[in-house]
């Protein structure tokens, strides 16, 4: 397994062994030993997604239950992007994002403190992603896909959104993290 920082030194992207051959291929989605080297957080939700292209999820997280995500691709292929929102952070308010697919089947890790959101760029796409706390309707926040602030350089233009994703806060109005952050 090979670990990259990003840009933004917390968010990392993993690149699990994979094995292939005429049978096709094999590889640990997620393993608590290996992965401790990433995050000593506890996992306690899988989530599956299964979008067609063009659809833009996000940017999405939660002030209650705030969740730490294990991203993965399982079929098809994604614009993965994060965006720091921990006031205090060096890096606050800016965002990194990687294209993650069943071909590159590289995984992105964001810590607690970052809206997430992606867009698929394949025909289908079939996303899982673990999160360390459970999901909280009631505690849940959507930022703006094109909020102007953060500029985030999408590879589609016109995407579909869900309605909530649709009015969605812009930056400015969101509430943000307030942590240390050293």
């Amino acid at each position: 397994m090979k670990i990259t920082a990003t840009a933004i030194p917390e968010v990392k992207l993993i690149e699990p062994r994979v094995f292939r051959d005429e049978r096709g291929e094999f590889f640990e989605t997620f393993r608590a030993d290996r992965y401790r080297e990433v995050t000593s957080v506890d996992f306690m939700q899988d989530n599956c997604s299964r979008s067609k292209r063009g659809v833009l999820r996000g940017l999405h997280y939660q002030i209650e239950n705030p969740q730490a995500k294990l991203v993965t691709v399982l079929h098809g292929e994604i614009y993965d992007v994060a965006v720091d929102i921990r006031q205090g952070s060096p890096t606050f308010g800016q965002w990194v994002a990687e294209y993650l697919s069943d071909e590159n089947r590289k995984q992105l890790y964001l810590p607690v403190g970052f809206a997430h959101g992606f867009c698929v760029v394949s025909e289908r796409a079939e996303v899982i992603y673990k999160c360390s706390d459970f999901y909280n309707p009631q505690g849940e926040r959507t930022i703006q896909w094109d909020d102007p602030q953060l500029a985030v350089e999408w590879p589609i233009g016109s995407p579909i959104l869900s309605p909530k994703d649709a009015v969605a806060l812009s930056f400015a109005e969101a509430p943000y993290f307030e942590m240390n952050v050293v």
